[in-house]
């Protein structure tokens, strides 16, 4: 008897010592696309029904089509972060025809929740020149965001930077301390400006001591910051038209200490910028979608084309930049037509900032960026 109330007693302490394990705090969209051949007639390419690794900055998710006009009501099927749900539901058919349709994701813990719109837009030609005239504080006012405002008087959000990353590191810091930022000193208007800047002791923590000012088209995903750094940049979008040139105008002063990853002074070093871009393949072989990143967007065998400033000394007066596009891979013109390459367009205060080299306080200064396509 005394041995069966023993076993009962420490059941009940056993019991209470366990805790439910805490509910996730998360409400993210990871991935959204469409199902069913019917429905593939509408877009130029397969792989346009989905939109992977949807970065965790964003709140808009646009799916591109041939005709928005011709488009029947869709079904969105979501990926969530564990535990989240959303509404309306996954795979629920939607009416996009009068504009983009609001999902609100819950978190599994029922504290947390994200607005998302999904939109449909048709592809549209690329444009030819950025002013970047038009940005906004991002969501919590804690860093700037840029968009390419259309014709159609809709947004998008085609150049990307590192502030995303740069929050983790200093999280008090002020929007204007960001290390990449707009700045009313343009040749007319803003231009942007982009600055090394030093990580404190976070960096140091994780030897990464400083934060190069970096702007480019495509996106930031963070979810990498801690592990893999050079995976944060989703480098390029479609184009489909062949571009032949690049030229704009820049400022540059470097930093006065060039330290490596360590933090240790390299007193022979003088900081560079870095301007260049690439044309690459956004699928293989096999049909499966290619996305570059910073640690192979010199360097992947999907590259046709690439162009670079290797020269950008030192001014403080605007500056005339041009790289034109190298490269003998002929370009498939069906495969252009269909949004089968992309470009990706990069500027950087510290040239190999990406290893984190370089001097606090380069800054590299931007300014009316155009493409020359190639004319048939």
């Amino acid at each position: 008897m005394k041995y069966a109330c023993y076993i009962a007693l420490m059941a009940i302490l056993l019991n209470s010592c366990i805790k439910d394990e805490p509910k996730n705090m998360e409400c993210d969209i990871l991935e959204a696309w469409i199902e069913g051949d019917d429905l593939a007639q509408y877009f130029s390419q397969t792989t346009d029904m989905r939109i992977s690794d949807v970065p965790s900055s964003t709140d808009l998710l646009t799916f591109i089509v041939r005709q928005r006009a011709a488009l029947p009501p869709m079904p969105i099927n979501f990926k969530l972060t564990p535990g989240a749900t959303i509404s309306p539901e996954s795979g629920s058919v939607q009416d996009f025809s009068k504009g983009p349709v609001t999902y609100t994701v819950a978190s599994e813990d029922g504290q947390w929740y994200r607005i998302y719109q999904v939109d449909f837009r048709e592809t549209v030609l690329p444009s030819s020149k950025y002013d970047f005239e038009t940005f906004e504080l991002s969501s919590g006012n804690k860093y700037y965001v840029w968009y390419y405002k259309n014709a159609d008087g809709t947004n998008d959000y085609i150049w990307a930077s590192g502030n995303e990353g740069y929050m983790i590191a200093k999280p008090n810091a002020s929007a204007e301390d960001y290390p990449t930022v707009p700045d009313a000193n343009g040749l007319d208007g803003y231009c942007v400006r982009l600055t090394t800047r030093s990580t404190g002791s976070w960096g140091k923590t994780f030897k990464k001591p400083i934060a190069a000012g970096n702007f480019f088209l495509g996106a930031f995903d963070s979810q990498y910051a801690l592990t893999n750094t050079l995976k944060t940049t989703q480098m390029g979008i479609p184009y489909t038209k062949e571009p032949v040139k690049i030229a704009g105008y820049y400022k540059y002063a470097p930093g006065e200490v060039f330290t490596d990853k360590d933090f240790n002074e390299l007193k022979d070093r003088i900081d560079e910028p870095a301007l260049y871009a690439v044309l690459y393949y956004n699928h293989d072989e096999a049909g499966n979608e290619v996305m570059l990143h910073g640690d192979d967007v010199r360097t992947s065998r999907f590259i046709v084309r690439m162009a670079e400033v290797t020269s950008a000394p030192p001014t403080d007066q605007w500056q005339h930049f041009e790289m034109t596009f190298e490269g003998t891979t002929p370009i498939d013109a069906q495969l252009l037509a269909n949004r089968g390459y992309n470009l990706a367009l990069v500027f950087s205060s510290s040239k190999t900032g990406d290893t984190f080299e370089g001097a606090v306080g380069s800054t590299l200064l931007i300014d009316k960026v155009e493409i020359t396509f190639k004319t048939e």
